[in-house]
């Protein structure tokens, strides 16, 4: 029951179309790539040629249009590159399956392990495996193979000099991550307004810091106003958190909570105009009553004690945010370091420098429990298969199956059963508009080269929106690009739909034989989200007890290292939710609340973070000893949480009670904020916490509950039905 529910979930999820903004600019200039390669080679040489430069055009402009901070026409050339390096190697290995089969598993698993760089090296490695397995049955001789190699490689280069020619938005992902950002802040001051301990997802701001790191060349020639903004959003945050919660900011009722709900709502205002101006690089007007509501009045401001304080913070702040929508972006250039020495900005290795960096991470996947470790063992694996079984098949262009099973395999279950789902059905919808076409329009090398341009255009227009429909257009791309070469559609369309079936059912078996399930990890993903959240709060109570710069280095570092275990944590508990197998370690529920729980301790965390005091300011001595009871006893419940063991928070409780007796108690509000934090760790203790018979049947109660829910549902007895 469990799989057929999971299945049907892939289903809908493969066929969503997702609320994306189109780019037409970007694929017309990807399309004529396309088209500038595919002419001349027709008319000077053959389909054949047309065929692999169309190959290097199409798949060079594809990996473009990833999200990726680097230059696009970068992207371009290592794609272009990567292909003809593949065909060539393939060709040469190519005429007997004892050589041939070897460098096929061989280039797949690395092309498996490319995801540990990231998603997009991972994308552009399966399409060289693609590239190697279709490309191999063009040439006839090695100088044939060089031939087309280099027209491949030309593909990647023409599509790097219309970016280096005709740019659109050169820095338009950078300004949309930052602008991003801001608006993500924007969003949690509207939401403070009426829910003060709303949670706020800090993946928009790790984003625009991935965004903000930069080589030495871009760091000359990017817009100033992409400096800065990010710093401000991630200072914001925990100030407008600090004065909605009644706890340490503003009263829950009266004159102060509607002078924080008109701070909130103007703060929202003016970082969405700054987000505005930085996504369109132009001046944003700032609605007239803003400055007005900024303004603190010193005799009669409502607000007082931290509060004030918080509006204050605020109001500085929104300022620098106001100069930024003011300003666009548009004039000027700010002095920019040139070398690391001195640099001012994230620094992101250049792609010479970028080799070592790579070798670590592939290396730190190297281990039988990787999900991009298993994933390149399932793709090696796989199309070497699906390669032997599509050559003992009666069909030609056996390549089609292994090309479908590299294409739709990713490292986790969800996406490869719903890419899977999207391929059938986008080739199905594909070859059947492109059959129709071919029927009425009969046979024309020339036509089918526009009709492939056209297609491949509508394909890179539609690659957002969802894998099925930019499918579609790919399929009928491949289909008249096959019928430019002088195929018949009679051959290629049977063939095409029987092999992406074959293909996509070997990727969907490779991951039940050979899985990598994240449910039974989610025990250790949640220990190290609980001890990196640990050392957070703990280097934030260490600048109350010694404010200097090098604590507030610590705490920042402990920040980012808190964001990366809860998007680590993040990840794998979206996707258990999603595999077809029982909880172990953790129910459903538990895990919910234990998050639950967790994003309440690093919201404590930042508010008290939004009162760290200044290198002149008096020290909170009370605040190192519960720092280091607060560090201890996390790390210890992190193992007591991975061994399935109840954790305990004696030392927390005992400083906590020492600091209360402290005589002459200077920070009551620092001392509030650190009951919040032992209040969080209580819930999660509860939320982990099992007698020992629970630990035996947890997960036997999860399947009963489970099951029960399914028949309620299926007899209309469920919750939704009782009242009726």
């Amino acid at each position: 029951m469990r799989w057929l529910r999971t299945f049907g979930k892939v289903v809908r999820s493969g066929l969503t179309i997702e609320e994306t903004r189109l780019e037409p600019l970007l694929a017309l200039r990807t399309a004529a790539g396309v088209a500038i390669v595919i002419g001349p080679a027709l008319w000077l040489a053959s389909p054949a040629y047309a065929a692999s430069a169309a190959l290097g055009a199409y798949s060079a402009g594809g990996a473009t249009f990833q999200r990726i901070w680097r230059p696009r026409k970068v992207i371009a050339l290592g794609a272009g590159a990567g292909l003809a390096l593949s065909t060539f190697v393939g060709y040469l290995a190519a005429g007997r399956l004892v050589t041939f089969l070897p460098l096929l598993a061989v280039w797949a698993f690395v092309a498996g392990m490319a995801w540990a760089v990231g998603s997009t090296a991972g994308i552009v490695a399966a399409t060289t495996v693609g590239s190697m397995l279709v490309t191999v049955t063009l040439p006839t001789s090695v100088g044939r193979a060089l031939e087309h190699a280099g027209i491949i490689a030309l593909g990647g280069v023409v599509q790097a000099v219309l970016i280096l020619l005709f740019p659109i938005r050169r820095w338009g992902a950078h300004r949309d991550a930052l602008a991003d950002a801001l608006a993500a802040v924007a969003d949690y001051a509207r939401r403070l307004r009426h829910d003060p301990t709303a949670p706020f997802d800090p993946e928009p701001l790790m984003t625009a810091r991935d965004a903000a790191a930069v080589t030495p060349s871009q760091a000359r020639t990017r817009p100033p106003v992409l400096h800065g903004p990010r710093g401000l959003a991630e200072r914001i945050r925990p100030v407008v958190a600090a004065l909605a919660d009644p706890d340490v900011g503003a009263p829950a009722e009266g004159p102060g909570r509607d002078r924080a709900r008109e701070l909130l709502d103007t703060a929202a205002d003016v970082l969405d105009s700054a987000a505005r101006s930085i996504r369109r690089g132009t001046p944003a007007e700032v609605p007239p009553g803003s400055v007005d509501v900024l303004r603190v009045d010193e005799e009669h401001e409502v607000l007082e004690g931290p509060a004030r304080q918080a509006a204050e913070r605020l109001v500085e702040l929104l300022g620098e945010a106001l100069e930024i929508a003011g300003s666009g972006g548009a004039r000027g250039r700010t002095p920019t370091p040139l070398g690391p020495a001195g640099a001012q900005f994230l620094m992101r290795p250049t792609m010479f420098r970028l080799l070592p960096v790579v070798v670590r991470a592939v290396r730190g996947e190297l281990r039988r429990d990787s999900p991009v470790f298993r994933h390149a063992v399932r793709l090696a694996a796989v199309a070497t298969l699906g390669y032997l079984i599509a050559a003992q098949l009666p069909l030609g262009h056996g390549y089609w199956a292994p090309i479908a099973s590299v294409m739709v395999m990713r490292p986790d279950f969800h996406r490869t059963y719903a890419r899977a789902v999207a391929r059938l059905a986008g080739t199905l919808a594909g070859v059947a508009l492109a059959t129709g076409m071919v029927r009425a329009l009969g046979p024309d090398a020339h036509v089918f080269g526009a009709l492939a341009v056209v297609s491949a255009g509508l394909s890179y227009m539609l690659i957002r929106t969802g894998y099925a429909y930019s499918q579609c257009f790919t399929a009928a791309y491949v289909v008249f690009l096959l019928g430019m070469g002088g195929q018949a559609w009679e051959q290629t369309v049977p063939e095409r739909v029987v092999l992406t079936l074959l293909g996509g059912a070997l990727a969907m078996l490779a991951y039940v034989v050979f899985p990598a399930w994240e449910t039974p990890k989610l025990a250790g993903r949640l220990a190290d989200w609980l001890a990196a959240n640990g050392r957070y709060a703990a280097a934030v109570l260490r600048s109350y007890a010694e404010p200097t710069r090098e604590h507030r280095a610590d705490m920042r570092r402990a920040l980012l290292a808190s964001r990366e275990a809860r998007a680590a944590w993040q990840e794998a508990y979206d996707q258990a939710r999603q595999e077809p197998v029982r909880p172990r370690g953790l129910t459903s529920r538990e895990a919910e609340e234990a998050q639950e729980a967790l994003k309440g301790f690093g919201r404590a965390a930042m508010l008290m973070e939004s009162h760290v005091p200044r290198a002149d300011s008096r020290f909170v001595p009370e605040a190192e000893r519960f720092a280091e009871a607060l560090e201890a006893d996390t790390a210890q419940a992190a193992v007591d949480v991975r061994e399935h063991r109840n954790p305990d928070w004696g030392r927390v409780e005992e400083a906590l009670n020492a600091w209360e007796d402290a005589a002459g108690n200077r920070s009551p509000v620092v001392r509030r904020e650190a009951e919040l934090q032992k209040r969080a760790l209580e819930d999660l203790a509860t939320a982990v916490s099992r007698t020992p018979l629970e630990r035996d049947v947890g997960s036997a109660r999860e399947e009963q509950r489970v099951r029960a829910a399914v028949a309620a549902e299926g007899d209309g007895s469920g919750p939704a039905h009782r009242g009726g």
